[in-house]
């Protein structure tokens, strides 16, 4: 009697998993297709992800003046990799031989970099931006969470040493920028022309910080997250937890500039500790910023950030 109610009750069991994951599945590709397959070729264009917050308009309008204030200097570059056409914007101030790679977040095309650039001009360095695979005018479909961007990441290293003589080279990074980051540094075809990343809100894996989004939307997590992330494994072949932060940062020889927000509500303080902490590099340097949530520090701290950034690279001359 006991092993039939075992089955009865496992039957049930069963029954209710097949109900759910026939209304979850499509939920969850819903989202995955959302968040990270760019379904047409005008999504992730060279516009304002979010116009309507205020602050990110703001950082778009600040950046495009920017760009305008500097257009003698600029080069339209390109290169093919990985059978994509890529593309981006080479600003020269100068023959120093240095250089910044501006790798933006999720949903952002180059113009988004510019608004960071202000500081790397200040210290001396030249500025490339680019529109990562699958956004602005770049090819492709799917964000990949770095692990096919940081190839590119070296294609356009490549073209900096070869082209433009640049040998000193530091990655600035935002959000999911960072993944790329890491792994183009943890990368063994890494140069020794690249220097260092500036990374802000850097998280501990992309698994993580896509849980809390959800929590933000008050969107149930189960099963649909697992899903999700299932989605980015079978059309990318990702291996999110080979390319965690939280896998690479121990493996990083190069110098590393941590920047944190206190309000961070994605990539939370007490995880943003153990990232430090586990940081492989002997040059590492932690700053916080009471004031500005993910991805917005820099205009709620204008002058603290930019001064930490030009600190950072005088201090490794």
């Amino acid at each position: 009697m006991g092993w039939i109610i075992a089955g009865i009750v496992a039957a049930a069991l069963l029954g209710g998993l097949i109900a759910m994951l026939k209304i979850t599945v499509p939920i969850s590709k819903n989202v995955y297709n959302e968040q990270l397959v760019r379904t047409d070729t005008q999504k992730w264009g060279r516009v304002c992800s979010c116009p309507e917050n205020e602050e990110q308009q703001a950082m778009w309008d600040a950046g495009c003046e920017w760009a305008e204030g500097n257009k003698d200097y600029k080069r339209e570059v390109h290169i093919v990799n990985d059978g994509l056409n890529l593309y981006g914007e080479f600003y020269r101030f100068n023959d120093s031989g240095k250089c910044v790679i501006i790798l933006p977040g999720r949903c952002e095309c180059l113009k988004y970099s510019y608004y960071f650039a202000p500081a790397y001009k200040q210290a001396g360095y030249n500025v490339l931006v680019i529109d990562t695979r699958a956004h602005g005018n770049s090819d492709g479909i799917y964000n990949t969470i770095g692990a096919k961007e940081s190839g590119d990441v070296l294609a356009w290293i490549k073209l900096l040493e070869t082209e433009f003589s640049i040998d000193s080279i530091y990655l600035h990074t935002i959000c999911v920028g960072t993944s790329t980051g890491l792994l183009a540094l943890t990368n063994k075809e890494c140069p020794d022309s690249v220097k260092g990343i500036v990374t802000e809100g850097c998280f501990v894996s992309f698994r993580e910080t896509f849980k809390r989004h959800m929590l933000e939307l008050n969107r149930p997590l189960f099963p649909v997250l697992d899903l999700v992330m299932y989605q980015i494994r079978k059309h990318t072949g990702t291996n999110l937890r080979k390319t965690a932060p939280i896998k690479l940062v121990s493996k990083v020889h190069q110098r590393v500039l941590f920047l944190f927000g206190e309000k961070d509500v994605f990539s939370i303080p007490e995880k943003s500790r153990i990232l430090f902490k586990k940081c492989g590099s002997d040059d590492k340097k932690i700053v916080w910023f009471d004031k500005g949530g993910h991805s917005h520090l820099r205009i709620n701290n204008t002058e603290k950030y930019d001064k930490a950034i030009v600190d950072f690279l005088n201090d490794g001359e």
